[in-house]
This record gives C-alpha cells, structure tokens and sequence, in this order.
C-alpha cells in the first residue's frame, strides 16, 4: 500500500478539528508558520491597544492541534539562550506603575505565590502575574474537545497525587479555594471498568515484536497464559512469567541495606539482563514502562527507584519484591488510591485559585461549578482588580533598581504583542523554569546560575484524541494499553470522573477522549543528555506527524475492535511540554549531594527582593512540591513586608 493509500485509510484528509489558537484567533494548521513569525522577538511596532485575551472569542482551552508550548510562548527565551534576541529587541515602554509583587509564571506554583502573599499582604495587595503562554496554569491548564453534540475535558496535569502526605500549607490552599479532597470518593468511578469487564492489556507491534498483537486480560488471568498469547520466544515468556511468578533473592547473602545500595547503581535493564539473568528478549517488553513517571527507559532509571516510585497503572517491575520488599501497584510511599482527579485534571485547581484572585473572570462559588465554568479572559487584565494576569507576555529581563542588597524595586522587562514593557515590583517571585533564571537575572551570583541550569526538564506530550465512540475499547475488554514499542508507549480512556454538571461518558456508545502519553529519548545516554535531546525533537515535530502516528498506533491497536482511524476520531490535542517534569536526581548518574548543596538547593537561594518557586527548586514533579515552593518564596519575601 502506498503511502498516500495509507493515508487516507487512516483519515488525514479527514476534516476533524485541527485549530490551532494565535493571539485569540483559532487558525487553520497552515497558519502555524506565520503564528511563528507574528510572534517572534523581532523589533516591536506600534502599541497595541487590543491585547489577545482582551479579544472577543478568546478561549485558549478550546484550541485543539498543537497545544502545550504554542507558537509564541518560547521564541524569546531561545533568542535569550542564543544570545540573538536583544540585538531586534527595541526600547522597553514603562507601564503600570509599581506592583506590590510581581510573580513570572501563571503555572501552579506561580498562581501558589500570589495566594500566599495575598494572605499575608491583605487582599488589596496589587500582583501583577506574568505568563509567556496563552493560557493560565501551566502543565495543568485546561483542555476542551468535542465529539458529536458533546464537551469533553482532558487535562495537562493529571491529578492530586496522594493528597493524605500534603504539607500543611498545600492542604490549607486546597482548603481556602474549595478543594475537598474526599469528595472525589464519591465522583471517581471506581468500579466502572469491572462492570464492563475491561482490564489492561498490552499491545505487541510488529516493528518491534514481529506482528502486530493485543493480548488483554493482564493482572486478571495468570500470566503464564496472558504472555502465552504474546509474539515473544520461549525464552522470553519463561524469564518474565518467572519475574512476575516466583520470589527469588537475586542478592543473596547482601543485607536489606546492602541490597538497596546495589539495585540504587543499577538500571532495571541491567537487573533483568545481568542479575535476574533473563534473555535480552525481555528488555523491549518493559522498556518504556518508565517514560510517563521519567521520561526516559529502564535503561535509565535504576531498579530501586522504580520499585520505589512503582507504577500507577498497574503493570509494575516485577522481580524486585524478594529484595526489596512488596511495593503494591504504586510503591510504597503512595498511600491514596490514584483518584484525586478533575476532569480536567489539576486545571482545575489552577481555575479555582484565579476565581479566588478575579471572581469575576471565573463564576460560580464551588469545585463541583469551577470544572464547566466559562471563563472571561477579558477581565484577568483589569486595572481594578487588585491581582491582574497577563498572558502571552514574556520575562526576559529581572533587575534591580541598585544594588540588592539595598534596591527599593525590581524592574521586570517582558515581550508582548511585538513590544518591550517595562514594570516594576518590590518583589518578585520567578515561578518560571529554573534553566531560565540565568538567562533573567544576569546579576546572580555564578555559582548560582551553574547550580540553576543543572536539571533538565523532561520533554513530555501529553496527547488526548476525541473519538466517536469507545465501544471498540469494550469489544476488546480493555481501557487501557501499555504499547511498548510504540510512538505513543501508553494509552486509555479517560479518568471515570463525574463532577457537578459534567457527567462522564460511561455508556460504550457515547463519545471518549482517549489519552496517550510520548515522552522522546535516546536510550544509550545520561538522564539529562537524553531529555536535551528530546526537548529538540520535540520542537521539530509537527502537529501532521503526531496525527500521523496516533491515529496509525490506534487503528493497529483497536482494529480488531472495529475502530476506523478515518471515521471514529473527531479531534485531536497534542500537549506538547518540551520543558515538561521538573529535573529529579537520578542515582545512576548525579552525584549524592550533601544536603543543602544540591542544585536544587542552591538555586532556589532568594536573591535581594526576587525569590524562586516552582517545581524545579523541589526536584520533584508533583503538585505539592510546587505549592510549598511558592509558600518557602513568599516567606522568604516576607521582611520586606511594606517596603
């Protein structure tokens, strides 16, 4: 079959949504080269008096194509790193006068700060909240389909992980915005997939495997009969039913201790080859198990980590408990069942945190309303309001006013609309990537600007596809699919959440938003090598090459279930993150830091009035960690209280 045979078998002439959001326009894929340009760091023109989000019909969530790091978002910042963007930059225009706060960054942590310094300011305190991309919230902004008649909600963040282990600060603001974690006890369906008998299953592609093959029934019939059924050799089937069948020490006569030190040296790869003595063969079936939590294979990751973090859909690294002590589906230091969960994932918490801020942009008054509340662009910029979000407005300069130890203000310069502004703060909190800072604030000291750019974030799509409906899914008795050779390693129907109006679509007929998760790398290298080789193929992917790929891995996996590429998928968003999950510490490859001498540490060190909170001065990708990170920066702003 030809290549455009194949094409259109799959359905890439189809017209489903493929809008793309630029400057509060939705455009047509084509316009992606010129959003590229409009929004580049040229010289600045003319004023514009209209800005994006001011615009009638702005509504980043519903922006369907490449979402994510939209065009726009990231232009200036490369200009920055390459030392080419200030040649074209233009004048700075001063504007707004003096802020209270100025926070860069509307993510999480970003929206965390303003919250706490409100608290501690009083809620007429004026914070200004700078964000270089088009929407509110980060990872964790909000995502709209539609399939037939039909809204669906996806998300870039997925959940609240184990609210139980929350620090008391990031309990509390999920308190003060309406967040009531036991509630979702009752919204999540937990017993959805048992009463339509669907499992895990695991689909073999022939690239990798030799044929293309699902097997379901994975964790509900033996595994010596669920791999039976799987393209591997004897060998094969032998090692990984003994992994998951039999306990064996691998490390016998070493100490709990002794055992934890060795597997903390050694990838999973090298255990199931080298210790657990398995055929090579078994590798490729566990590969990219590890991408969604690290972005990177088990050729990367060492055995305890993964038996330590464990693995939330179920799947698991067998083979280690003998060792290192039952871990459970999602490792030991997870108490909470995996269903803290929106439907559209932690952008909800982003929304309730902005209604707290600007009532008005946000209506309603509860968690169960925020989840399908329309909101007003128009009014997260007004000059009344005390908290004011700027969006499609890009940091690339924070200096003080004098020297830091006595300036009296921060002055913040930032790209928007193809202009430089100018605007000052008393104090600044940077919830943007910490390999940024460097680039913001010239003046830090050097140690602390090496110790900024030391973690690499890892590049992370997160790809939602509207489909016409899931019976396919039923048919086959799955929701969800582990793929490991596949473009997409991981896919499923989304989370069973009903909440306030916006009910789940759980009959097989009804629309679906199918999730799947890409996470690019180069196995062979270090952690933080493979994710800077990943942020690059992320940037040169085009939306046509992701279409491409899902709607080929899901005609190949749900086939057999009658699923049609060409009729069953309505829309498709792709979340691409290349600076995705904050850099964690990788025992394989970093040194043991003492403590307070890790990057993280001495990164995050408050500099005069400006402080940092994001996720990467935590070196933990979670929530949580962004919340207390803003809390840590704000109070370490807070003796310049009424300055």
């Amino acid at each position: 079959m030809t290549n455009d045979a194949r094409d259109r078998d799959l359905g890439m002439n189809r017209a489903i949504t493929r809008r793309d959001f630029l400057n509060g326009v939705a455009i047509g894929i084509g316009g992606l080269a010129l959003g590229s340009t409009l929004t580049g760091c040229g010289r600045f023109g003319a004023s514009d008096s209209n800005p994006a989000q001011d615009r009638a019909g702005y509504n980043p969530p519903a922006g369907t194509g490449m979402r994510g790091d939209n065009a726009g978002s990231f232009e200036a910042a490369h200009g920055l790193r390459d030392g080419t963007f200030w040649q074209n930059a233009g004048t700075a225009a001063p504007t707004d006068g003096t802020y209270d706060l100025i926070v860069v960054g509307a993510g999480i942590s970003g929206l965390a700060a303003a919250h706490f310094f409100r608290k501690q300011a009083g809620a007429n305190a004026r914070i200004l909240i700078l964000e270089a991309h088009d929407d509110f919230g980060g990872h964790a902004a909000q995502k709209q389909l539609h399939a037939g008649n039909r809204l669906l909600l996806s998300y870039g963040a997925q959940s609240i992980e184990s609210p139980s282990l929350y620090s008391a600060e990031a309990k509390g603001l999920l308190a003060d915005v309406g967040v009531d974690v036991q509630k979702f006890y009752h919204y999540y369906d937990r017993n959805l997939s048992s009463s339509l008998k669907l499992g895990s299953g695991m689909f073999f592609d022939r690239e990798t495997f030799g044929e293309d093959r699902l097997v379901a029934g994975f964790g509900k019939i033996p595994h010596r009969d669920f791999f039976a059924k799987a393209p591997l050799s004897d060998a094969a089937r032998r090692d990984i039913v003994r992994l998951y069948t039999e306990k064996v020490d691998y490390l016998p006569g070493l100490t709990p201790e002794q055992k934890k030190a060795a597997l903390d040296k050694t990838s999973y790869a090298d255990f199931l080859t080298k210790i657990a003595k398995c055929t090579p063969e078994v590798v490729p079936v566990f590969q990219t198990r590890s991408h969604d939590l690290y972005g990177v294979g088990i050729d990367a990751i060492s055995a305890f980590a993964l038996h330590d973090e464990g693995d939330d859909y179920g799947y698991g690294y067998p083979g280690l408990d003998a060792m290192l002590g039952p871990s459970g589906d999602r490792g030991p230091h997870k108490p909470d069942p995996y269903i803290f969960h929106f439907p559209d994932g932690n952008a909800s918490v982003a929304r309730l945190l902005v209604r707290s801020f600007i009532p008005e942009a946000i209506p309603g008054h509860t968690m169960e309303d925020v989840v399908l509340a329309h909101a007003d662009y128009s009014r997260l910029d007004r000059a009344p309001s005390p908290v004011r979000i700027r969006l499609n407005s890009t940091v690339v300069g924070v200096r003080h006013d004098g020297d830091p130890g006595s300036a009296s203000n921060v002055e913040i310069t930032y790209t928007r609309d193809r202009q430089m502004f100018q605007v000052r703060g008393r104090r600044v909190v940077l919830a943007c990537y910490n390999s940024m800072v460097p680039y913001l604030c010239p003046e830090l000291p050097a140690q602390q600007k090496e110790a900024l750019a030391y973690g690499v974030r890892t590049p992370l799509v997160y790809s939602h596809t509207a489909i016409r409906n899931w019976t396919s899914f039923q048919k086959l008795g799955v929701f969800q699919i582990a793929a490991p050779g596949c473009y997409h390693p991981y896919a499923a129907i989304d989370f069973p959440v009903s909440i306030g109006e916006y009910k789940y679509p759980s009959n097989p007929e009804e629309p679906m938003v199918v999730f799947m998760v890409r996470t690019p790398c180069q196995p062979g290298l270090s952690q933080r090598e493979q994710h800077r080789v990943g942020h690059v193929e992320l940037y040169d992917t085009p939306f046509e090459t992701f279409e491409r790929k899902i709607r080929d891995q899901l005609a190949r996996m749900l086939g057999p279930g009658g699923f049609d590429p060409a009729q069953d998928i309505e829309g498709i968003t792709i979340g691409r993150w290349a600076h995705g999950y904050a850099y964690g510490y990788n025992s394989l490859f970093d040194p043991d830091f003492a403590e307070g001498e890790a990057p993280n540490e001495v990164g995050r060190k408050p500099f005069g009035r400006i402080a940092i909170a994001n996720s990467d001065a935590g070196a933990i990708a979670y929530m949580d960690t962004a919340i207390n990170e803003a809390y840590r920066a704000v109070q370490e702003l807070s003796h310049y209280r009424g300055a």
